[in-house]
This record gives structure tokens, C-alpha cells and sequence, in this order.
């Protein structure tokens, strides 16, 4: 098969022939039609993210992919041959442990205990041929209507589905996403319309991309421009959830500071909560007497359960969810460099996506 192998981060990365995968116990080999690029990709692949802990040695990266079974391995029992699946980079050790190590297949671990579930998983989805275990696999019954450059891009959904589950948003509520004019956070905002949030404040600071989102949202999404004053800012986000919202998300990419996360507590109502997804860099200061006094939850969240592709499947077979919102462009998969340039300076509501 042709796939696409890196020897180290910020070393070479080469389309060449690989042998195919060999089936296990417990794994899945998968023909793969699309796979849809993190913005962040090039960065990756030039090593210029070293908080990524990367397989030893080459290794195909890739973290999700749309295809079809091509063959099951033994203790596989409900996935098969000609079923079309979606697949998750996010394997969580299947034992029956308090603290089972989890890494993102194809992309990286997270610290000691992590390596020896990485060596036996180590290539991701930027290949014809994927082998991925039975965890990782979705069947994606029922969506024949939809191609698999744009199914693909349902990745783009199924993170900030993990943190709006556990912030257990419910129908009717107020939900404030700051960054939202990232690729996530506009995600988010999509998403929450279809869960049945009753308004969504769309918080950052794009006027233009906040008005885009807001317009592919519809009239429940309310934009928010952020100044960086957090008391001024609080104030705007409070008038616009009318008095308080019962949820923050936040989805800030490499912040640099917490102005727009302290913003968006402020701006809850009393037992609110605010879910953590982004990645800012620098400490949240929090004020002990505040949260207390306001009863205020804050969750940090990784990723997503096992079963959210399924349930975010659910809501796209329902309709409630347009993923078409997220237009893709594609690229063949030996145009690997150019579209992950692409992917690089792609906007929050497109998606670059390689199909072999």
C-alpha cells in the first residue's frame, strides 16, 4: 500500500510503499476514503510542537479517517467486511484499571506508562490502509447520502462533543463559547444549536469570522466581540445571555493569557459551569471567595468518550446537526505537503481533507 511515513518530528516525511498491516486479535484493517487534516499538522510534522510525545521511530501520522472494513482480526464480533466506519485516533487501554493509559494514535502519547500502548499502535490514517483497534472504530450506518470528504469532517465535531457532554448541557440553556472563530470553537457553536441549546454567545475576537459562525448558526447564536478587558467583557457576554449563562466552553487555541477564560466565569449565573478544552499556556488565576460564593463548577476535559461517535452520528442521521456547515477541501493523499499548507490557513468553517 502507499502511505506516508515521518522518521522523527521535524525530520522527513516520505510517500513510499509500505506493507499492509497484518490483522490481530482485536483490531480492524480499514480501506481508507478520506481523512480530514489538524490545522496544526505542518507544525507537527516540522517538530515545531515538542509537548508532543511522538512513536519511536517512522511511523504514519493521521488522526481519523471515513472508510470501509477491509478484513476483521479474531475476537472481533459485530464490526464487518463492507461496513463503512468512522475512526478516532483516541484509544484508551482497554483493561479494567482505575487509570488505563490513552494516546492519541498517530499523533502522540501522554507521559510514562503511555509508550508500551504506543509501540503496538503507532500508525495513524495518512495511508490506503489503516489497522486500528475495535475501540476506535464507528460504524457509520445510514449516511450513504453523505460522501466521505464531507462524513469526514465530522471529526471537526466529535472533541467539543466530548466537553459539551460532560458540561451536560441541556436543551433551553445559554451556552457561551469563547474561541469561537477557531476550527473547534465554531464547531462547538454548531453543535450546541443542534444538542438544543436555546441561545449560544459566540465569544472571540474576529468580528468578521464571529458574524460567518453566527450566520451558519442561525438567530439562537448571538457574537460577541472580546476586547480583552475581562470585566468589560464579562459585562458584554452577561447582557447577551440576558443576565448569565448556565454554561461556559472554552476553546481558546494557544492563549496567552486567561482575560477571555476569566471573562466567560464571570459572565455564569450562580451554579454555573465552564468546561476547559483549549490549550492556553498561561496559569488561571482564580478567586477562591468567588467561586465559592457562586457556586460556580469548573471541568477540565480531554477528548470524548468511546460512544460519542455514535451519538454524534445520531444527531447527524436525525438532522439536527448540518456538517455540510464545515465545507471541505480536498487534496489526493500524495498531495500530502500541499494540503497541509492548506489546512494551515484554512478558515473556522472549512475543513481540508486527503482521500487516496
Amino acid at each position: 500500500m502507499k502511505a506516508w511515513q515521518l522518521d522523527r518530528l521535524g525530520g522527513t516525511l516520505s510517500f513510499k510503499d509500505l506493507p499492509m498491516p497484518e490483522l490481530r486479535p482485536g483490531s480492524v484493517l480499514v480501506r481508507i476514503e478520506a481523512s480530514a487534516l489538524m490545522s496544526y499538522l505542518k507544525a507537527y510534522v516540522e517538530g515545531q510542537l515538542p509537548m508532543y510525545q511522538p512513536p519511536k521511530g517512522a511511523f504514519t501520522p493521521g488522526t481519523n479517517g471515513v472508510g470501509v472494513i477491509h478484513s476483521v482480526g479474531r475476537d472481533v464480533w459485530h464490526l464487518k467486511p463492507g461496513q463503512r466506519v468512522v475512526l478516532s485516533p483516541h484509544l484508551v487501554a482497554p483493561e479494567n484499571v482505575d487509570d488505563p493509559a490513552q494516546i492519541l494514535i498517530g499523533l502522540t502519547a501522554f507521559g510514562p506508562g503511555t509508550e508500551q500502548v504506543q509501540d503496538d499502535w503507532r500508525d495513524g490514517t495518512l495511508a490506503e490502509y489503516a489497522l486500528m483497534p475495535t475501540t476506535c472504530v464507528t460504524p457509520a450506518e445510514g449516511l450513504a447520502n453523505i460522501d466521505s470528504a464531507n462524513l469526514a469532517a465530522v471529526m471537526r465535531f466529535v472533541i467539543p462533543f466530548g466537553g459539551l457532554l460532560r458540561g451536560r448541557l441541556a436543551p433551553g440553556e445559554t451556552l457561551i463559547v469563547t474561541g469561537a472563530t477557531g476550527a473547534y470553537g465554531s464547531a462547538a457553536v454548531l453543535l450546541a444549536i443542534a444538542m438544543g441549546a436555546g441561545r449560544v454567545i459566540a465569544a472571540g475576537r474576529n468580528s468578521a469570522a464571529l458574524e460567518a459562525v453566527a450566520r451558519a448558526g442561525g438567530v439562537r447564536v448571538v457574537p460577541v466581540s472580546l476586547t480583552g478587558d475581562i470585566q468589560a467583557d464579562a459585562n458584554s457576554l452577561r447582557a447577551a445571555a440576558n443576565g448569565g449563562a448556565q454554561m461556559a466552553f472554552d476553546m481558546v487555541g494557544q492563549a496567552r493569557d486567561p482575560n477571555a477564560t476569566l471573562a466567560a466565569l464571570r459572565s455564569l449565573r450562580r451554579n454555573g459551569r465552564l468546561v476547559l478544552m483549549g490549550s492556553m499556556s498561561s496559569p488561571l488565576p482564580l478567586s477562591y471567595a468567588e467561586l465559592m460564593a457562586n457556586n460556580w463548577e469548573i471541568i477540565g476535559q480531554f477528548m470524548y468518550p468511546a460512544n460519542a461517535y455514535r451519538r454524534l452520528l445520531d444527531l447527524v442521521r436525525a438532522r439536527l446537526l448540518d456538517i455540510s456547515l464545515i465545507r471541505p477541501h480536498v487534496f489526493p493523499l500524495a498531495a500530502l505537503p500541499e494540503a497541509m499548507e492548506a489546512a494551515a490557513k484554512a478558515g473556522s468553517l472549512e475543513c481540508v481533507v486527503v482521500k487516496p
